[in-house]
């Protein structure tokens, strides 16, 4: 309903869904997107705070500290690559790629909020068994597209998306190494980030053979 104020949205929320929208107003400042339960309905407040003018910002746990920040770097980033996987879902072809790409979004949530947890540990952490699944989507992958040589990137609109995606997410990995030289990150997270671009890679060329436009150097 508009009004001025507060946009009230008559919505049921899973508690998941609650923490998504928390985590939203903790890594980015420009939302104030935190729900606010009056009745039957949940309260969503103005998307502008202000308290990103000065240049800081919140983490996940509370602490200010400045946009330019490692953390805020690697975690940004990982907003980033989440964002061109946006644009690759609109332009991807293959059922099986399209939810690929869905499930990685959704742990993007997650690797995000991890990095922007510091003194309080993110609620959702990465854990083993979330590279052991991405590990083994890339094997299945592995046995249906031999790969003979060195790939040819970008030979279908869907897979040239992924493959832009792929190198930003390697850029969000480069920050969170350098982010590791300093503070402590967990193993369990670069090497899920580690595996995943190897999972976007193998992606790209699942639409390319689809396509039967898979071409190598």
């Amino acid at each position: 309903e508009a009004r001025d104020g507060p946009v009230r949205v008559s919505l049921q929320l899973r508690p998941k869904h609650l923490a998504l929208l928390h985590l939203f107003n903790k890594l980015w400042d420009t939302t104030n997107l935190i729900p606010k339960w009056s009745g039957q309905y949940i309260i969503f407040m103005s998307i502008v705070t202000k308290t990103g003018d000065q240049g800081d910002t919140s983490l996940w746990s509370e602490e200010r500290v400045g946009k330019d920040d490692l953390r805020v770097e690697a975690y940004g980033t990982i907003d980033e690559f989440s964002s061109n996987l946006g644009v690759a879902r609109h332009l991807c072809l293959q059922d099986d790629v399209l939810y690929a790409i869905e499930d990685i979004q959704r742990l993007c949530f997650r690797i995000a909020g991890e990095l922007a947890s510091k003194a309080n540990p993110f609620d959702r952490p990465i854990k083993p068994s979330d590279e052991a699944v991405v590990s083994a989507k890339i094997q299945a992958l592995e046995v249906r597209i031999l790969l003979t040589g060195f790939v040819l990137p970008g030979m279908t609109q869907g897979s040239a998306a992924l493959d832009v995606a792929r190198t930003v997410l390697r850029r969000a990995e480069r920050r969170i190494v350098a982010l590791s030289r300093k503070e402590p990150v967990s193993p369990e997270l670069m090497r899920l980030v580690n595996r995943l671009s190897d999972y976007i890679f193998m992606l790209a060329r699942a639409e390319e053979k689809a396509a039967g436009t898979l071409r190598f150097f």
